[in-house]
């Protein structure tokens, strides 16, 4: 997406030390911010923070040399006076930005060479600039001409006799409240100079013997504060020089006979804000006594005799005050602290009890949780930005302050596209997150919590061993899959789960009706059963020994682990579905949920790819040992294969099937591909009377009354997915597909663990010189094969949650180098032509919403591809794009029109097809940072930027 900047950013080779933001007065200005990248999230790395009280704008600079303002501007963001902005940064160098023009940029700079700046000043309303330098000196600037005005603190006369060493580096400068001719200068070794700047000369000395951190003005300009390195404030008297007025330890311990307390860590900052009808607040950071080992970090307020510690999640980077007035020589009346910290930006509300924080308006926290996938979606249908919305405004957290956001200068504009705009994250907690990302800001619509399908772990011996093949996050996202249209949406998670939603606007409770296992031994596949014609197969059940049939009824609640007589794990998820009743809020609600799990000691491996289409009603996920197509209609699963089981008789490697085992051959129950008419019926789905699958674990989420069973013959069973026969078993340690970034595809070992990377819906040519178009997977492997497997799917309404959908693999479209990514579709004319897909319905509507719902339903989805009809020699086009390749494919004579190879010396991380002003393009992201489009009817490069 390409849309204006909503942030002021400029990027220096160093870190910013220091910003400030000031305001002439009686000046407006319209300023359009015109760039073409947006950064959304919090700044990486912040260093230093300004505020601006009459803009109300907030300013952040960073490591690496980054400006950020906040509220993040709209097109037209319309100040309330003329702003600027100074920046110091490391390099010894002064910037002053002019923010009156379309772009801000720099207006004018100077460079130290012979000094090193540690501290700037800028007084409120002021022309002159106090930059503070590692010597001791102090030089002025005048801002409107941003030359140095010639007038230099020495240290040597700021000291004179008070100390016979040098007092280190400025820390502090500032201007008396009620006299803005006499500065404060605070030097680190702990001296303390009022200066007149008229007689330039010093007014007073004051003399610590503990080292200077920070320095804060009384309103009333007759007192200020210091901060000390061994956890103490002082508070002077401009009059006595002596002794400090008062001392304060705010977390020592003090003794009992009067001696000074224990050294606590350094105050790294304090402010002094007074109140006119109350006692002053006295904030602070740092401080904490040094028995507290392992404390986060924490902000304290002190408001007359009480003392609120607050932790924070994240170190404190700094920290200021919000007042009711910018004046300094008047009563401030704090109503809130923005707190800097190393990944977050808090507010705190002062005026309310317990000091609330205030609710961000604007996602500074993308990574509360860190995001694991992400997914963004454009040009989505109108209603279903305001749906989220409906249903994300009822999850408002509680503890949060009541006020509005007080960082909230300029006015808020629209955005830039006239389409919705939606991004998906998916986090190490379970989390999915919904961001509107129509609008210049980002803006969250709506929270799923994946987590709370599963029971949580006791700790315990067992627990830990189920879990053994994601130590950390066993919840996290791993790849998602969404139809905007229908809201379906399915997350696959890193402990080998998948978990279907629904959309409904409706509360609901559920509860897991059955959860059964089928695991059963097949010794010879060729043979018919006893007693058995040559019709239907009789099934045997867990654990027979012969295969006559047996009845399994539904149990309560099953033990959701199984160990062998030798004590192999087997049928052992990673995961525990919980058991007792769900309650369901309005929003995205489990429809179904599937779990690999442990096989004759093998861990499930993790699952690499993932595709759903609502308008078949299936659901597809693969992983380094092959597929599994899922009806979540009828909750069944139509096709169990190994990767090279896709193949057939036509596989291109000459590999080694390796078995997993003699003893106990996990039950793969399936034939070859190349067996004749049995690969047909072993395709079906269970309720046609075949069984074509291993195992594949089914938890049903339903509201009905009645007990739901699925009837395979005579048993009633939910299935569960272990490797498909033929797959080699991988070390129980590795168990993430690890993608080959070599061109090169001669090793036997990696031709034996070919992976499932990429899947496409649509409505194609199965087969090369098919005259009509069918239902169709294509699906994508590690080593760069895209294959073909046809759809037979019956007729929507009733009939196709009764008859049987037929899954088969129709043969290989084409070969490239590195692991398949991308695949799309166009028509004759260079169309992008989506999967088809179903419109949403109300899933739990009642009376005449239930009646729409049955029509929705029946409505078979017109599909965008052409016609049978058509008489033209090339109907469609396949875009196909790999790690290192791009090619399109006509169909149905499925010959290679363009070919380009995109990297050699690197590889692609994600890709896609986009529509541009140019037409259809192949965008691709690069490890090296290169972001690359290649035209599709010809395959040149459009554009090539780095990153």
């Amino acid at each position: 997406a390409i849309k204006r900047d909503h942030r002021l950013e400029r990027l220096f080779p160093l870190t910013l030390i220091s910003i400030c933001c000031f305001l002439i007065p009686h000046c407006f200005a319209a300023i359009s911010l015109d760039a073409q990248t947006v950064r959304h999230g919090f700044p990486y790395q912040p260093s230093s923070m300004a505020h601006d009280p009459v803009q109300k704008i907030l300013a952040i600079g960073t490591q690496s040399g980054a400006l950020r303002l906040y509220p993040f501007c709209s097109v037209h963001w319309v100040p309330e006076g003329e702003g600027a902005l100074v920046s110091a940064l490391a390099d010894d160098s002064v910037h002053l930005w002019n923010l009156r023009q379309r772009r801000p940029a720099i207006l004018h700079s100077l460079k130290f060479n012979r000094e090193r700046i540690t501290f700037v000043h800028l007084p409120f309303q002021s022309k002159w600039l106090y930059i503070g330098t590692e010597k001791g000196n102090i030089h002025i600037v005048n801002v409107e001409s941003f030359t140095l005005s010639g007038y230099v603190i020495m240290w040597n006369k700021a000291i004179e006799l008070s100390s016979k060493a040098h007092p280190g580096p400025v820390v502090h400068i500032s201007d008396n409240p009620m006299d803005e001719g006499k500065l404060i200068i605070g030097y680190e070794a702990g001296i303390v100079v009022l200066w007149d700047l008229k007689s330039k000369k010093a007014d007073y000395r004051y003399t610590y013997d503990e080292a200077i951190h920070s320095v804060a003005w009384h309103h009333e300009g007759k007192q200020f504060i210091c901060s000390h390195s061994d956890g103490t404030l002082t508070i002077w008297n401009i009059k006595g020089q002596g002794k400090p007025f008062q001392t304060i330890t705010p977390h020592g311990k003090q003794p009992k006979d009067g001696k000074k307390p224990e050294p606590c860590k350094p105050i790294l900052k304090v402010e002094y804000k007074t109140t006119r009808l109350g006692d002053p607040f006295m904030i602070l950071s740092g401080g904490l006594s040094y028995d507290t080992v392992g404390r986060r970090p924490c902000l304290t307020v002190m408001h007359g005799k009480s003392t609120a510690v607050l932790e924070m999640d994240y170190p404190i980077v700094d920290f200021l005050t919000l007042c009711e007035t910018p004046y300094s020589n008047d009563f401030q009346e704090p109503y809130a602290v923005v707190v800097l910290l190393e990944k977050d930006l808090v507010v705190i509300d002062l005026a309310q009890n317990g000091y609330p924080i205030f609710e961000n308006p604007y996602p500074l926290t993308i990574h509360e949780s860190p995001v694991t996938c992400c997914e963004y979606f454009a040009d989505c249908p109108v209603d279903l930005i305001p749906a989220l919305y409906s249903v994300g405004s009822r999850q408002k957290r509680q503890g949060y302050s009541k006020k509005e956001w007080p960082i909230s200068g300029g006015n808020w504009g629209l955005g830039t596209q006239s389409y919705p705009e939606i991004i998906i994250t998916g986090h190490a907690d379970g989390t999915v997150k919904f961001w509107d990302a129509s609008a210049i800001m980002l803006q969250v619509l709506y929270k799923l919590k994946t987590a709370k399908v599963f029971e949580k772990s006791r700790n315990n011996k067992e627990d830990k061993q189920n879990t053994e093949i994601v130590e950390e996050d066993p919840f996290a996202i791993q790849i998602m899959a969404w139809c905007p249209e229908s809201r379906m949406l399915c997350v696959a998670g890193v402990s080998a789960n998948l978990i279907i939603y629904r959309f409904s606007k409706q509360e609901i409770t559920t509860e897991v009706l059955l959860e059964v296992r089928l695991q059963y031994e097949v010794n010879d596949m060729e043979s018919p059963p006893e007693g058995g014609g040559g019709g239907d197969r009789d099934l045997p059940t867990p654990g027979a020994a012969s295969p006559s049939p047996q009845t399994t009824g539904p149990p309560t609640h099953p033990s959701t682990s199984s160990n062998s007589s030798d004590g192999v794990r087997d049928n052992v998820p990673c995961l525990k579905v919980r058991s007792t009743p769900l309650k369901q809020s309005s929003g995205y609600q489990v429809e179904l949920v599937v779990q690999l799990v442990w096989v004759s000691g093998e861990p499930p491996q993790q699952i690499t790819s993932l595709a759903l289409n609502s308008s078949y009603g299936l659901i597809v996920f693969g992983n380094s040992n092959g597929l599994a197509v899922v009806d979540y209609l009828q909750k069944t699963v139509l096709l169990n294969l190994g990767t090279v089981e896709l193949y057939g008789s036509n596989d291109p490697y000459q590999r080694q099937a390796r078995s997993p085992r003699k003893a106990r051959q996990p039950a793969g129950g399936l034939c070859d591909i190349n067996e004749g008419s049995a690969s047909e019926d072993r395709c079906k789905s269970p309720t046609s009377g075949k069984l074509s699958f291993s195992m594949l674990e089914l938890c049903v989420f339903s509201t009905c009354v009645r007990m739901l069973y699925l009837s395979v013959l005579s048993s009633t069973v939910l299935l569960s997915v272990c490797p498909p026969r033929g797959a080699n078993p991988l070390d129980h340690r590795d168990n993430s597909f690890s993608r080959s970034r070599s061109s090169s595809v001669t090793s036997i070992d990696k031709e034996a663990r070919e992976a499932i990377t990429s899947f496409h819906f649509c409505e194609t040519f199965a087969r090369k010189g098919d005259s009509a178009i069918t239902p169709c997977l294509y699906v994508g492997t590690s080593l760069g094969t895209v294959l073909a497997v046809a759809l037979n799917l019956p007729p929507a309404g009733e009939q196709r949650l009764l008859q049987p959908v037929i899954v088969l693999p129709s043969g290989t479209l084409a070969r490239l180098k590195g692991s398949i990514l991308r695949m799309a579709f166009l028509d004759n004319t260079g169309t992008f032509l989506p999967p088809a897909f179903e419109t949403w319905y109300e899933p739990n509507a009642a009376g005449a919403d239930s009646e729409e719902r049955d029509k929705a339903r029946k409505r078979r989805p017109v599909s965008v591809s052409p016609s049978t009809s058509q008489e033209l020699q090339e109907s469609q086009y396949a875009v196909v794009c790999s790690e290192k390749q791009a090619k399109v494919i006509a169909l149905p004579s499925q010959n290679c029109i363009f070919k380009h190879s995109i990297t050699e010396t690197s590889f692609v991380l994600r890709a896609d097809v986009v529509q541009m002003n140019i037409g259809n393009c192949v965008a691709c992201f690069c490890a090296n940072g290169h972001i690359m489009t290649l035209s599709l009817m010809n395959a040149r490069v459009r554009l090539k930027v780095s990153t």
